[in-house]
Formats: structure tokens, sequence, C-alpha cells
């Protein structure tokens, strides 16, 4: 298990590497970045065949993970990615959440054709051949990394993306004022929308642009992990 700090504000990194684990890995870096640079940190520096993410916070209950990984094996799947519309999963949360998911849910489906319905749920496994054909492309830091990755995958070919079922409540919903709630709406929807030009319209991802993809050294996939 990697635990990623997403910038060392507070004691955070320093208050989780007192717990000692021979399969525990506690890392970090200075400056906040957002969650798509985060689960890209901790995939950079893991080892296996097959890689997952989870959020943390405890929303998404950790034992959802061993049905993924079933799921995964059964359906050998390219990605499995956590649904909250799988008929199996187990969700709380609140009626205006699932009203903005449902809108959001559609914008992505007409830009994108995923075969799978919900794209934003925190918890999500992938062979590794196929992050390593992906991780080198993507530019998303923040609001849209789900969306991306998916995307891009299935632009390449890995098209044994399927859903599982989880159990999520969300727990800080009340916390978020309208104000900032709708600024993070925007900025996903823009982050969205500037991936569908750079996969449709500009063809970025594809292997002939290889050399404008950004080169970042602490996430350099391939190189650091062979």
């Amino acid at each position: 298990m990697i635990v990623v700090v997403d910038g060392i504000l507070d004691n955070t990194l320093q208050i989780a590497k007192k717990i000692k684990h021979p399969h525990l890995r506690v890392i970090g870096y200075p400056s906040n970045k957002g969650k798509g640079y985060a689960v890209r940190y901790g995939m950079a520096n893991s080892r296996g065949d097959i890689i997952a993410f989870i959020d943390a916070g405890m929303d998404i209950n950790p034992n959802s993970m061993s049905l993924m990984l079933e799921n995964f094996e059964w359906k050998q799947a390219d990605i499995i990615v956590g649904s909250k519309l799988h008929p199996l999963s187990k969700v709380r949360y609140p009626l205006a959440r699932k009203i903005i998911s449902l809108i959001y849910r559609s914008i992505v489906h007409a830009l994108f054709g995923l075969s799978v319905r919900d794209t934003q749920v925190g918890l999500k496994v992938f062979k590794r051949r196929v992050l390593e054909d992906v991780l080198p492309r993507l530019l998303v830091k923040r609001f849209a990394f789900d969306i991306e990755i998916l995307a891009v995958a299935k632009s390449l070919g890995y098209t044994r993306i399927y859903e599982a079922p989880v159990e999520l409540t969300f727990r800080n919903w009340t916390s978020i004022t309208s104000s900032s709630f709708m600024s993070i709406a925007l900025r996903m929807l823009w982050d969205t929308l500037a991936v569908f030009y750079r996969l449709r319209i500009l063809k970025y991802y594809h292997n002939r642009n290889h050399r404008k993809w950004r080169f970042d050294p602490e996430l350099n996939f391939r190189i650091n992990l062979g």
C-alpha cells in the first residue's frame, strides 16, 4: 500500500510515517497539485502487474477493493471502475449530488461514449501495461483525471473496461459551500471539455504526437519502473 500526501501543508506526512508496516509506504511532495497528480505519483512508485487506487477519507469502504479484484480477474479486464450505479452498490448521498452526477454523466457519455456509466468514483484497478501506455500522455492534475485516463485508454484500444459495486457514503457534502461547489463544477467541466478537445480535435494523445507529451521526471512511469 502506498499513501500519497498531496502537498506537505501540515503534519499529515509525519503522522502517517509513524505507522510502521512492511507493506506500507508513505510518500509526498512539497506543494498541493491535485488528485490527478497524486494518483499518478503513487502509480509511478508502485510495483506489480495489477495497480489500484482508492480515495482517502473513508467515503469509500475499503472492503470494496476485494470485489473489484474479483471482477478484475473474472472478466480479464484492462480496467475495473467502482460504480455508484452498479445494482449491488450501496450508496448514500444527497439528492442534489445525484442530480449533478446525472447531468455530468450525460455530458461524459455524449463526449466520449465510454461503456461504463459512472467514471468518478475514486476506486479503480488497472493492468500495469495499460498504465505504462496511458500515463505518459496525461495532462490533467486535478478535476477530470478519471475521465482523461479512461478516455485515453479506450482510444488506445483498451476496451475491456467494466464496472464493479462499491459501498460509498458522502461524509463532507454539507461542509462545501454553494459558491465553492459551483467553482469546482465549472473547473471540472472545463477540464473535461479540454480532454475532449485534445482527444478528438488535436489528436494530442496519438502516438505520432509523443514528442509533445510533457515530460515530468517525478511521473516517469516507464523509465523509473521498467
